[in-house]
C-alpha cells in the first residue's frame, strides 16, 4: 500500500526542484564574492558537464543522430540558454534573491502568451486576463520610477524573454530527442561561452570557500534536472505544477538567512499576484487539456 498518492509525491518531487534550483542560486550568489561573474559560470560549467556527459553517455544519448532541422533547432536553444543564464545571473548577483526569483516566476505566463502569438495555441480570455495581472504583479516588484526600470531587473525580464524561448524552440523540437542532450549541449554551450569572455575578467584564486560553493551550485543543479524530470511522471500536472511556486518561499528564507534580506510590501504583493496568476494558468491549461484528451477518447469509441 503506497504512503503517499501519486499526485503527493509529485507534489514533493517539485517542491524538491523548486527548492534545489533556488538553494543552487545561493550558492551562486554568495560565491560572487569570491570571484567574478563569468569565471564562477565557467567553472561551475565544467563540473556541470562532467556530470550531465556521464547520464548522457550512460543513457545513450551521445549516439542520438538528428535532422539538420532539428539541428538548428537545438542550437538555437542553446543560445536561449547561453541569454537566459548571462541575464539571470547578472541580476541575481546585483539584487536581492527573492526579488530575481519572483520575476522569474512570471515565465509560465509569458510562454502561454508566446504559445498563443507564435505557436497559434488556444488562448482564452481568461488566461489573458491572468497573463495581465501577473504582468501588473511584476510591476510590483520592478516599480519602474522616472528613471525607468533599474537596470538589473530589466536584466531578469530579459532572462524571462530568453527562456520563454528556450521553452517555446523546445516544444518545436521532436520528443525523441534524448532530454539528457539537450541539458547537456545547453550546458556546454553556456560553459564555452562564458569561458570565452572570461578571458577578459580579472581571475581569482579558487579558495576551499569558492570550491565547496561551485561544487555544492553544481550537484544541486543537477539534482534539480533529476527531479524535474520525474515529476513529469508522476501525479497530474495541473495538481503538481503550482508547487514550482514554493521556489518564492525558500527564496524569501534563504534571503533573509543566509544575505540579510527581506522584501518590502510591494515586493510580497507583486509576487503573491504573479503566483496566483501562474497557478491559475497552470490549473487552467491542465483542465483544458483533460477536456481535450476526453473528446478524443469519445470520439475514438
Amino acid at each position: 500500500m503506497a504512503v503517499f498518492s501519486d499526485n503527493a509525491r509529485g507534489a514533493i518531487l517539485m517542491s524538491g526542484a523548486a527548492a534545489a534550483y533556488t538553494i543552487n542560486d545561493s550558492f551562486m550568489k554568495a560565491a560572487s564574492d569570491e570571484a567574478p561573474l563569468f569565471q564562477l559560470m565557467f567553472l561551475r560549467g565544467i563540473l556541470m558537464v562532467l556530470l550531465l556527459g556521464l547520464v548522457a553517455w550512460r543513457s545513450g544519448a551521445l549516439r542520438f543522430r538528428m535532422a539538420r532541422r532539428d539541428r538548428a533547432l537545438l542550437w538555437l536553444r542553446n543560445v536561449s540558454e547561453v541569454a537566459a543564464s548571462l541575464f539571470f545571473l547578472t541580476a541575481l548577483f546585483n539584487m536581492p534573491i527573492a526579488n530575481a526569483t519572483a520575476i522569474m516566476q512570471v515565465l509560465p505566463l509569458t510562454i502561454a502568451l508566446g504559445g498563443a502569438l507564435f505557436l497559434r495555441q488556444p488562448l482564452g480570455w481568461r488566461r489573458f486576463c491572468a497573463i495581465g495581472i501577473g504582468f501588473a504583479g511584476v510591476l510590483l516588484i520592478v516599480r519602474p520610477d522616472a528613471r525607468g526600470i533599474d537596470a538589473y531587473a530589466l536584466s531578469a525580464l530579459a532572462a524571462v524573454a530568453a527562456l520563454t524561448l528556450r521553452d517555446l524552440v523546445t516544444f518545436r523540437m521532436p520528443h525523441g530527442i534524448p532530454s539528457s542532450l539537450m541539458a547537456l549541449s545547453a550546458t556546454g554551450c553556456v560553459t564555452v561561452a562564458t569561458g570565452v569572455l572570461s578571458i577578459a575578467v580579472d581571475w581569482q584564486a579558487v579558495s576551499v570557500l569558492m570550491a565547496i560553493q561551485l561544487v555544492s551550485s553544481a550537484v544541486m543543479l543537477n539534482v534539480a534536472f533529476v527531479l524535474s524530470i520525474q515529476v513529469m511522471r508522476v501525479g497530474d500536472i495541473g495538481a503538481v505544477a503550482p508547487f514550482r511556486y514554493t521556489s518564492i518561499l525558500w527564496a524569501l528564507i534563504l534571503g533573509w538567512a543566509v544575505f540579510g534580506d527581506w522584501p518590502d510590501l510591494w515586493m510580497l504583493s507583486g509576487s503573491a499576484i504573479v503566483a496566483g496568476a501562474g497557478v491559475f494558468t497552470l490549473l487552467r491549461e491542465a483542465r483544458l487539456a483533460r477536456n481535450e484528451r476526453r473528446q478524443r477518447e469519445r470520439a475514438a469509441t
